[in-house]
């Protein structure tokens, strides 16, 4: 399908990319009206030179240098190099046909007309859309009205936050498109409403279409015009709807207000208030987040689970419902709001025109193409994109990743281009400009977004997984039984039935599984384990590792699909049975109190655990602290021994007569050893090193964990008999 498509930093191009493929709770929108966002769109077109805008965001070398310490310079500076061409989705606003929808959505049919919205979504020729950010349109709103429904959301939203009341007078600072609409939606409350803008002819049409008053900006009109409506009190409430890097509006805003009046944020703008003032006033200050209660809510947007009506009477699908109807009703009009409607394929003149200020643009639309005469409505998606001609394969083993996420584009994906007889022939994510983008990059045949394309590929040897957690397990058992390689991310499932029927699977195929444990390939690791095989008896190992990223609303931090213990402290399972070459035997372990979101109890948790060699571990897992603090810190003492590893940087030993204390100014984490590895035992025939049952060992042993933090008891670990 064709997209619109932010290419590095600036250039607006209509690219080929996948067709999306519907997945639980969302539905397939074929567009016939999207809206460009002009301001939160064209904010994202960065027009100024790479030293203009560190130097307006100094933040940005702030970003890069965490990356730097994170990753190593030669990552760093291949990552900052793609910024200049990758690509990015633009646009979260339309309205079309529903053509397809997975079975779970029970309230929308196919053919029905609806207006959609959210992030990342785009100008698109196929939507795919959660089934909480499509709003049914009715029939008497056409699409090119219907496609301003996410943008009415956010106004209605901005509205209600403002609690306006019958004769609130109510001044709205800045009338861009968010701002007429809020100007019409606080008409539509009761309240009188002061249009300002710096543009004259965006105030006359605020009047046009309901404003009581309107007044430029700036050199005290719109101040002395509030003044004179309001009988010299200010406004009660002060709406900002503008888009500003600097603080003008938030203070004008304060000047504008009456004594505890109300300002409400809906625009960008820098927040920087005199506290004296603030005082003075006793200004109460509202922040209007997206279209309402919702937003940026997985559970809500993604997996589809509504908030009782009863106890949230407004989220977003609510609040997109409602304005649909007002238009319907003819109490909100936006058709005046539109000045420019473009096809699709000349969207770059659209955003020309959006970034011209001499254009005069208010609402610009994309229009769609309708199908031929006789051509089928029906949705059959092209889910495959070729990109390039492959070169003869030459006995290279050929390699179909899925995942695009940051794992993949910082380590995988520039690990498996530069290891010698290997070849990434496809690359699948389900944000098919994403799969396009890298697959560009990373000079694969064909991108696409329907793993089945990759499985049903002959010339696909191995199948690189590097997607989300939950996925790691179902997609590694469809790669086996169509006959591939497998090397899965961690963890390599989450659950006891995942681990036997991989197990089982791996030995029916006879294909090769591997999983990411990358710390048995690193260096100081390496180190450490060489120091422990000299022991003469069982040894006690302490390792703490702190990992503040994972908490909030991170999907990883989230205990329903395994949260941080199952995602991320697999690693360190697997690392204290390899450094001690033992099995482990028991746990017990005890968490932070179960129940809280942030920090999530069961990520937080201190555990001892006894191996079959009489050896003990003391392992700390935490989502607490401070960014700034050292990540991971392992400590073994066994006799004659001691010794430390650190963020892949330090290590140190202390022995009977040597003390060795390396510092590296970059981590190295094996993830390239690892790989380079399994792919030789792969063309020499031989078997994985770390092998499916090490992935089961890992998994079982966390649900031990966290068995034993819930029951606080100790709890024996037999996970050979999962995969037995």
């Amino acid at each position: 399908m064709k997209q619109v498509i932010r290419r590095g930093l600036r250039e607006i191009i209509v690219d080929e990319v996948p067709d999306p493929v519907v997945s639980r709770q969302h539905v397939i929108v074929r567009p016939v009206y999207s809206l460009i966002s002009s301001g939160t769109e064209s904010a994202s077109i960065h027009r100024e030179t790479v030293i203009q805008a560190v130097a307006e965001n100094p933040s940005h070398l702030g970003k890069v240098w965490q990356a730097l310490k994170a990753n190593g310079p030669a990552a760093t500076f291949r990552e900052v190099k793609a910024k200049f061409s990758e690509y990015a989705v633009l646009g979260y606003s339309g309205a079309g046909v529903v053509v397809d929808k997975h079975t779970s959505v029970h309230d929308l049919e196919i053919g029905q007309r609806v207006a959609y919205g959210g992030e990342g979504t785009g100008h698109g020729e196929h939507i795919r859309v959660g089934r909480n950010l499509a709003a049914r349109v009715p029939d008497a709103v056409p699409f090119e009205q219907a496609c301003f429904t996410t943008l009415g959301a956010i106004a209605l939203n901005a509205v209600r936050t403002a609690e306006v009341g019958i004769g609130d007078q109510v001044a709205v600072l800045g009338l861009g498109l968010v701002g007429q609409l809020i100007a019409q939606l606080v008409r539509c409350q009761g309240g009188r409403v002061i249009g300002i803008d710096l543009s004259p002819g965006r105030v006359e049409l605020a009047r046009r279409l309901g404003a009581v008053h309107g007044a430029p900006a700036g050199e005290g009109c719109a101040a002395e015009t509030v003044r004179s409506v309001t009988s010299g009190r200010g406004a009660d409430c002060v709406i900002v709807a503008a888009s500003s890097k600097s603080d003008a509006p938030a203070r004008q805003a304060l000047a504008l207000c009456r004594d505890r009046g109300r300002i409400v944020v809906v625009g960008a703008v820098e927040l920087n208030f005199p506290w004296s003032e603030m005082y003075a006033k006793e200004i109460r200050l509202l922040m209007a987040r997206a279209y309402g209660p919702g937003s940026y809510d997985e559970s809500y947007e993604r997996e589809g689970r509504d908030y009782p009506l009863a106890y949230v009477r407004w989220t977003e699908n609510r609040n997109m419902e409602e304005f649909l109807q007002l238009v319907a009703d003819g109490r909100v009009r936006v058709g005046e709001l539109i000045t420019h409607e473009f096809p699709l394929e000349e969207a770059p003149r659209a955003y020309e025109t959006i970034l011209d200020p001499s254009a005069a643009s208010l609402a610009v639309v994309l229009r769609y193409p309708e199908p031929e005469a006789g051509e089928s409505r029906a949705y059959a998606p092209k889910t495959r994109v070729e990109i390039s001609t492959p070169a003869s394969s030459g006995g290279r083993l050929r390699v179909g990743a899925i995942g695009a996420g940051n794992l993949a584009r910082w380590v995988h994906l520039p690990n498996l281009q530069s290891i010698e007889g290997c070849e990434i022939r496809a690359i699948c994510s389900q944000n098919g400009a994403r799969a396009k983008s890298y697959g560009t990059r990373f000079r694969a045949a064909y991108c696409c977004s329907d793993y089945g394309e990759m499985l049903e590929d002959s010339e696909i040897d191995v199948i690189l997984i590097a997607s989300r957690n939950p996925q790691h397990a179902p997609q590694a058992l469809a790669a086996l039984a169509a006959g591939k390689h497998v090397f899965v991310e961690k963890p390599m499932a989450l659950t006891e039935t995942e681990c036997r029927d991989l197990s089982e699977a791996a030995a029916r195929s006879g294909k090769l599984l591997s999983v990411g444990f990358n710390r048995r390939y690193a260096p100081i690791y390496l180190r450490l384990k060489e120091a422990l095989q000299r022991r003469a008896g069982p040894a006690v190992l302490n390792v703490r590792v702190s990992s503040p990223g994972i908490s909030g609303d991170y999907w990883m931090a989230d205990p329903e699909t395994g949260g941080a213990i199952l995602g991320e402290a697999c690693h360190f399972v697997d690392l204290m049975y390899w450094l001690l070459d033992s099995e482990p035997v028991s746990v017990a372990a005890y968490s932070l109190p179960a129940g809280q979101k942030d920090p999530a109890g069961l990520n937080n948790l201190c555990s001892s655990f006894h191996f079959a060699d009489g050896s003990v571990a003391n392992f700390t897992y935490t989502t607490n602290g401070n960014r700034k603090f050292t990540s991971e810190r392992v400590e073994v003492f066994a006799p004659g021994v001691s010794a430390t590893a650190e963020d892949f940087k330090r290590f140190q030993l202390h022995g009977s007569a040597v003390r060795f204390s390396p510092a590296r100014w970059f981590p190295e984490k094996g993830h390239r050893q690892q790989l380079e590895r399994f792919f030789q035992n792969l063309r020499k025939g031989g078997q994985a090193e770390v092998t499916v049952l090490d992935g089961a060992r890992a998994t079982v042993c966390c649900l031990r964990m966290l068995q034993s933090a819930q029951a606080q008891a100790a709890i024996s670990i037999d996970w050979q008999s999962v995969v037995a």
